[in-house]
């Protein structure tokens, strides 16, 4: 995909090139693509659009169509990645070779980068390119990457929502030993009903309710959206949550809503035996913890070990890093603004927060400037799409898309000098 992805912007006069990045122990080679359209003034803060060419693995049960096939229907592009992230892939590239093409250059370099390993974290994807090539980001400032789309919903304005924070990751690894043997004869401390117990002590853990000032200021910016009996609420979350207890209640119902004010863990791996008569000698459980922005995988570390009581249970951290967020009172937030008024009427910019993870995050510890940000327009149920059967994109959204990021690009060029 970067190969191609090189070739057609070349193809179309872009300055693009591949770069080889580290692959996991055994794995096939893997690289980025990275293009620039330069601006005219060589010192003037560049902006990033980003993306992330790996995707999730496929469970085909629920799909319509082959997850790899590319299929065209219907004017749709179905496949997986056609949302996260390939289609931004595209989008951007559209984007670029529209700027290319401009009689006049933009003040800054726009620059397009599109990597592997997002999925994995990001080690060997963008966090190795800001370790080890850090020249071919310079002098990036501000970025563009996935995170927050339109929202379309019969009888509301149009929603930009743009992901200024995300939740962060903490990702942990349970074992646990046991005496192997025959599953005829168990003993005392099998592996597997000590890692059960475990785990059952975790999910039912209360974790309580506490809202950032970064989630506040995202649901006041839609409460002019929330329908009649929440809008209070949504105006001020924290009191509301603490003294109304059926808003609460309706509003913790949402899991989209309760993310956002807690901390969630998920166990989504479990490996025991390798057939159904032994008793295995060790058992294994992963769990996939997101926390708020201020919270540290440090102390929820601590806290699962307090919660599990059992220092016959090995803890390993897989991934953790702090969650970091960015300004809203920038000349990018404001272009985003900007094209959403004259775009459509009566749009509303969200400052949205993200319970999923990204690689802004490597990008925001450099001090850029990151907006998870698209111009796509989404109806309410595509985002299931997004790790799930039947990923699709219309092939109107992404020519749409590109032309608004040129003119989003153009108003930040006017804006930020």
């Amino acid at each position: 995909m970067a190969e191609l992805l090189v070739a057609e912007l070349e193809g179309a006069g872009v300055e693009a090139k591949l770069v080889p990045t580290p692959s996991p122990e055994g794995g096939p080679a893997r690289a980025a693509a990275i293009a620039r359209v330069r601006g005219s003034a060589p010192g003037a803060p560049a902006l990033l659009l980003l993306s992330h060419l790996d995707v999730v693995d496929v469970d085909r049960t629920g799909w319509t169509e082959d997850p790899f096939g590319g299929a065209i229907r219907g004017g749709y592009v179905h496949g997986r990645g056609a949302l996260d992230a390939k289609g931004l892939a595209v989008v951007h590239a559209l984007a670029l070779e529209l700027l290319a093409r401009r009689p006049e250059p933009l003040r800054r370099d726009v620059v397009l980068l599109s990597v592997p390993d997002e999925e994995a974290g990001g080690r060997l994807g963008l966090g190795w390119l800001l370790r080890e090539r850090p020249e071919l980001l310079d002098p990036v400032r501000y970025a563009l990457a996935e995170g927050g789309s339109i929202g379309e919903a019969e009888g509301r304005p149009p929603l930009w929502a743009v992901s200024v924070a995300e939740k962060s990751p903490c990702w942990l690894e349970l074992r646990a030993h046991g005496t192997p043997g025959h599953a005829g004869t168990p003993t005392a401390d099998a592996a597997v009903p000590r890692l059960i117990a475990a785990l059952e002590r975790i999910r039912t853990t209360e974790w309580s309710v506490h809202v950032v000032p970064e989630v506040a200021r995202m649901y006041r910016a839609m409460a002019p959206l929330a329908g009649a009996l929440d809008q209070r609420g949504y105006a001020d979350l924290a009191s509301a949550l603490e003294r109304d207890p059926d808003f609460r209640r309706r509003f913790l119902r949402h899991p989209s809503n309760a993310s956002l004010v807690r901390t969630t863990v998920s166990i989504t791996v479990l490996e025991g035996a390798p057939a159904t008569n032994v008793t295995p000698a060790r058992a294994r459980a992963h769990i996939d913890a997101r926390l708020l922005p201020g919270d540290r995988c440090d102390d929820f570390e601590a806290r699962i070990r307090e919660r599990i009581a059992d220092p016959a249970i090995e803890i390993e951290r897989l991934l953790g890093y702090a969650a970091l967020s960015s300004p809203v009172k920038t000349p990018l937030y404001a272009a985003i603004s900007r094209v959403a008024a004259a775009s459509e009427s009566g749009a509303v910019v969200v400052p949205r927060v993200s319970a999923g993870s990204s690689d802004a995050h490597w990008l925001r510890a450099q001090g850029v400037v990151v907006y998870g940000f698209v111009p796509r327009w989404l109806e309410a149920d595509a985002a299931r799409g997004i790790h799930g059967p039947d990923e699709r994109i219309s092939i109107r959204n992404l020519e749409r898309g590109a032309r608004a990021l040129v003119d989003l690009i153009e108003a930040f060029d006017e804006l930020e000098r």
